[in-house]
């Protein structure tokens, strides 16, 4: 029967953190913040709801159209600038990261952005414990989709559906506080805003935009690439492929895992600065091709991740330390 690959090691990105600082200092130059990505945020929010208005008086199914092919990668951007508000790396107060995530993620409709950042920290610190990284799928969903390729298709197709789920057994993860509920209540009056003024068509496309972004999309290939085991035991894989160009480099992924408080716009110096320990690993061109792959390959499925139960060295009150701080101690 088919399983999760175990390992006995700690979160394998620390160890070659330290490695990779001790040969390189230099790249402690690249930490810091771009408070510049605000006018990204800013940008893609207006093409959102500026595609949302005009698409009001047209038929739904132009609306799912103009989604998935325009929608999807505005919102893909914007999932990104929420990453790299969960770090703190646009300004140096937490408030106001938290409050540039909640502005990116309004056109999405759904209020994820502060919740995100609750789970994704714990990622880094505990990739691949069960309790406390909610990128992992649970091994029940992995057993309901198996490997034939409509199933994993259907997965990709409800994959926020499945994504909520995951939360539920993070119960040492804090899920609500005042800003999960400044979050939800901005993202309901929005809609609401937009279904009164604009109308349905409009709703559809913002939604629709969110769940193409995430999901049944070339785009959706990320959530493979990062962390299924598709070149071995490898355990995180980067992409450097074209739309790093307009996803802001959200494909370095091991660059970005190994300093994660280097901002967007320098994580491809991150591997020019140190090309033997990133060019030796296996990495992704394409995410059509991943997708693809990924979905008509038996011998991939959501068990091909990587769990382990050694928590390492890091507490859980280590999580409240910045990024930058967490790197500059190693």
């Amino acid at each position: 029967m088919a399983s999760f690959v175990f390992s006995d090691e700690k979160e394998p990105h620390r160890m070659r953190t330290g490695e990779i600082i001790k040969k390189h200092p230099e790249i402690r130059n690249l930490m810091g913040r771009n408070p510049n990505t605000i006018f990204v945020i800013l940008g893609a929010v207006s093409i959102q709801f500026v595609l949302a208005y005009f698409l009001k008086d047209y038929p739904w199914w132009l609306a799912l159209l103009v989604a998935y092919v325009i929608g999807a990668f505005a919102v893909h951007v914007l999932f990104v600038t929420i990453h790299e508000a969960a770090h703190n790396l646009l300004f140096r107060k937490s408030s106001l990261n938290k409050l540039a995530a909640i502005l990116a993620n309004t056109p999405s409709l759904m209020p994820t952005a502060i919740s995100f950042r609750h789970y994704h920290l714990k990622h880094h610190s505990f990739q691949g414990v069960m309790e406390l990284d909610a990128d992992l799928p649970y091994d029940w969903e992995a057993k309901l989709i198996g490997n034939t390729a409509f199933g994993k298709a259907m997965w990709f197709l409800l994959f926020p559906v499945f994504q909520i789920f995951r939360t539920f057994r993070t119960t040492e993860i804090k899920a609500f506080d005042g800003w999960v509920f400044l979050n939800l209540a901005w993202n309901v009056a929005v809609g609401v805003a937009v279904g009164y003024f604009w109308g349905w068509n409009s709703l559809i496309f913002l939604f629709a935009s969110f769940w193409f972004s995430i999901g049944l999309h070339p785009l959706g290939a990320r959530w493979i690439q990062e962390h299924y085991l598709t070149g071995g035991n490898q355990e995180t894989y980067s992409y450097y492929g074209p739309l790093n160009t307009i996803q802001f480099n959200i494909g370095y992924h091991n660059e970005h895992h190994d300093f994660p408080s280097v901002p967007w716009n320098h994580l491809p110096k991150i591997r020019s600065s140190a090309p033997e320990y990133y060019d030796t690993l296996v990495y992704h061109k394409s995410w059509t091709k991943l997708i693809l792959r990924f979905i008509f390959d038996p011998k991939l499925s959501l068990h091909s991740r990587m769990i382990r139960s050694n928590r390492g060295e890091v507490p859980l009150s280590d999580q409240s330390i910045p990024d930058r701080e967490l790197a500059e101690t190693l």
